[in-house]
């Protein structure tokens, strides 16, 4: 080849490049006409639309950008939303869609799609084999008397359908399509395992099985942020294999975003959904949860998709779990009693307090004390239990505080006074206040400390605190 045949030849091959940056989606999407169809994908469990089209007289349309798609399951959506297919998007942008919903059965060809052409296969071959399946297990229930047979059929359209997954991971390579089949494989357990004989063999299944439930899936790839089944494996994985305390949520949460940084949008996903579950806790021990994921991950960092007033949210959700984490010492409250002398929580001397936020204008408080008070009479006062209640003013003044104590006979208790004066002038001298200390949202709010004043629980009923003193008096905890 000549230097100018050369020459022409390196400028084709950058045109030709250059051509190819952002995304170019032909639809033909039949029967519609003039109507817009909508580009959306998958993250998560949401469904964001990222761009729409009017198609024209001849159903056709084209989706465009300048900046490439990150690469997940797509969503090609009909007018009015009324219904979708899904596509593949990776290296390959620039590529034609032909699809008519009239046919009975959904008709869609791919062109410059090696990608989608092997993801419709593979779709196909499993709706295929799912119906078949479906429809052994069916004939196994209604009890028709070749069982044997039905059995081996269901063996054998199960194997094929594992077959075809393994080979597509073997096939496919770093494709798109071959990161997805690797994801979503389950362990394949040893054959020593599969019918475990003792508990022994039970553990040991159940250890290989969480060890290797991860294997083939990286959390860098983003591109699995980007799919509906993702986000459900992940729960699937906290709910059933990891321990429920904090220690080993927070070991799991940090091995997962360790390699979830590299990407952005996997780094959001996991991020997001980690906030969003334990902002607000279900059990007591998740409070330390919520604090790791806002020292580690919220306090020195920024995002682009987190913005001052969601920051701000978890800071002061953070803020309040601080001081009152499982294990960790209550903080210090110090206040007047009905005398007016200074009485502090550490003062009480007992094996366990009861520590108790109430308002004296509450109606739930003013049914719950009475019903503390009886607990405390007939069974807590023999055991060494101590209560420090500490009466929050919100609406009411300090003669109902007293009124309601006097004529509910609360004797015993350590009563104390938090006036709005005394938190508004601990709020102006920038400490924090005893609501937020304790993380008062509701009343009554009880905590549950051992002699040293360390939290055992918290934010449970008088019934649950007197379940959890059994349990540590009878050494069961």
């Amino acid at each position: 080849m000549t230097r100018k045949l050369l020459l022409f030849a390196i400028l084709i091959t950058g045109i030709a490049a250059s051509a190819q940056t952002g995304y170019e989606i032909q639809v033909t999407l039949k029967p519609f006409k003039n109507q817009y169809i909508y580009l959306g994908h998958y993250f998560g469990k949401t469904y964001p639309i990222v761009d729409s089209v009017k198609l024209d007289a001849n159903s056709k349309g084209v989706f465009k950008g300048s900046k490439s798609l990150p690469g997940g399951i797509y969503l090609i959506g009909y007018p009015n939303k009324s219904g979708f297919f899904e596509m593949l998007v990776d290296k390959q942008q620039h590529f034609s869609i032909l699809a008519d919903t009239s046919t009975l059965t959904q008709t869609i060809q791919f062109e410059r799609s090696p990608d989608n052409t092997a993801f419709l296969n593979y779709q196909q071959t499993m709706r295929d084999l799912g119906i078949r399946i479906r429809s052994l297990q069916e004939r196994l229930k209604q009890g028709e008397a070749d069982s044997v047979s039905i059995r081996n059929e269901l063996f054998a359209a199960e194997k094929e359908m594992n077959d075809y997954r393994l080979n597509l991971i073997n096939n496919q390579g770093e494709t798109f399509l071959g990161a997805l089949m690797k994801a979503m494989r389950e362990p394949e357990l040893p054959a020593n395992l599969k019918r475990p004989a003792n508990a022994a063999d039970s553990l040991a299944a159940f250890r290989f099985y969480k060890d290797h439930f991860w294997d083939g899936v990286n959390f860098w790839d983003g591109r699995l942020a980007y799919t509906p089944f993702f986000e459900e494996k992940v729960d699937r994985y906290f709910k059933q294999l990891v321990s429920p305390e904090s220690d080993s949520v927070i070991r799991e949460i940090d091995y997962m975003m360790a390699y979830a940084q590299i990407n952005s949008e996997m780094n959001r996903l996991l991020l997001v959904k980690f906030l969003n579950r334990y902002l607000t806790q279900q059990y007591m021990w998740e409070d330390a949860v919520l604090v790791h994921l806002y020292e580690k991950y919220i306090s020195n960092k920024t995002y682009p998709w987190l913005d001052e007033k969601g920051r701000k949210m978890v800071q002061d959700r953070a803020y309040s779990l601080m001081a009152n984490i499982l294990k960790s010492p209550a903080a210090e409250v110090e206040l007047p009693d009905p005398t007016g002398a200074m009485r502090s929580l550490y003062d009480v001397k007992a094996n366990y307090t009861l520590l108790v936020f109430w308002d004296p204008t509450c109606g739930h408080c003013k049914e719950t004390l009475p019903r503390i008070d009886t607990i405390y009479r007939q069974k807590w006062s023999k055991q060494d239990i101590g209560i420090y209640a500490v009466a929050k003013e919100t609406e009411g003044d300090q003669k109902m505080w007293t009124d309601f104590i006097e004529s509910n006979q609360l004797k015993g208790w350590t009563h104390v006074y938090y006036s709005k004066k005394t938190e508004k002038q601990r709020v102006e001298n920038g400490i924090p206040s005893y609501s937020q200390l304790f993380d008062v949202q509701t009343f009554p709010t009880l905590y549950l400390l051992d002699k040293d004043k360390k939290i055992i629980a918290k934010k449970l009923t008088f019934q649950q605190m007197d379940e959890i003193l059994e349990l540590q008096r009878t050494g069961n905890n």
